[in-house]
């Protein structure tokens, strides 16, 4: 069973990808995504989401800066698309959500990794997401 900031997330990181693909208004992503994609969603699914896609894409130069100095000089526009979102918007939440603890937010990034990405990705994100937690720690 998801939980709902389970739902949240993923919801998220396909709205951050239809936003990054796109190049449309972040507004505007969430919007379309919640009516074609998740009509049904609560609304707290849908605040969180909404909440990270802002925070995401508001905070995009700083999140790699962060990235870019956690990944031992791997460069964040070398990553495919869907790994740099999900390292920006974990890392966003390690910096900002101070009530879920690190290792939800890390375990919860794994997960998407892991559903979305490669193996050798997986690793990565999971080493940079590590390094930034105990930076922030």
């Amino acid at each position: 069973m998801s939980s709902p900031r389970r739902e949240a997330r993923q919801a998220a990181l396909q709205i951050l990808y239809f936003w990054e693909v796109g190049r449309t208004d972040p507004h505007a992503a969430i919007e379309a995504f919640f009516a074609e994609h998740q009509p049904d969603a609560n609304a707290g699914v849908q605040t969180f989401a909404s909440q990270l896609v802002h925070g995401t894409t508001s905070e995009i130069e700083a999140l790699d800066a962060v990235i870019a100095e956690h990944s031992h000089h791997w460069r964040i526009e070398r990553l495919a698309t869907i790994d740099r979102l999900i390292l920006r918007m974990a890392v966003w939440e390690l910096r900002h959500e101070t009530d879920v603890p690190p290792a939800v937010v890390l375990n919860e990034a794994l997960e998407l990794a892991r559903r979305f990405s490669t193996e050798d990705a997986v690793r990565f994100v999971n080493g940079v997401l590590d390094s930034v937690k105990k930076a922030t720690a």
